[in-house]
């Protein structure tokens, strides 16, 4: 029989504290730390981080690094070294381990709250995105979900088949 597999659900509005920390609901707090252990923070898109439990983060990057890694010993990626660099350069810089903190804080490292734009004392949303939590600069949210909500229920359908 299959591991239970929760889905990490809900809209959350914060304010971030004048050090960066924004506080993680209690119930999603255990969702990313079963067992106590560090997160995993990533660079999504434009206005948009998401943080996952560290096990779950890993076993897809190193499943897709290894692929690429198989690929290059192949040969397959013979010529295509630019690409290459800026898989490399992206890897490099698009996520950090963190630990949330007492009371479920997460502090968003420098580089990361440049991406996500946003300030301190500022808004930010936290979104259950099913298998992370995803933290929104607002106004990217409400455009994100402007274009995507209504394809919601052929995405449903789809899934649910």
């Amino acid at each position: 029989m299959g591991k239970a597999i929760d889905l990490i659900l809900g809209e959350f509005p914060r304010t971030l504290d004048e050090r960066f920390r924004v506080a993680i609901p209690a119930e999603l707090v255990a969702a990313l730390q079963p067992r106590g252990g560090a997160c995993v923070l990533a660079k999504q898109r434009p206005g948009c981080l998401s943080l996952w439990e560290a096990e779950a983060w890993r076993k897809q990057m190193d499943a897709g690094v290894e692929l690429i890694r198989a690929k290059m010993r192949a040969g397959k990626l013979d010529g295509r070294s630019s690409q290459v660099q800026l898989l490399g350069r992206l890897l490099s810089t698009r996520h950090a381990d963190v630990q949330l903190g007492d009371r479920g804080r997460l502090l968003i490292p420098d580089g990361f709250r440049q991406f996500l734009q946003v300030e301190a004392g500022g808004e930010v949303v936290l979104v259950g995105a099913g298998v992370c939590l995803e933290l929104w600069k607002p106004e990217a949210w409400l455009a994100y979900l402007n274009r995507k909500m209504p394809r919601f229920q052929r995405i449903f359908d789809h899934l649910a088949e």
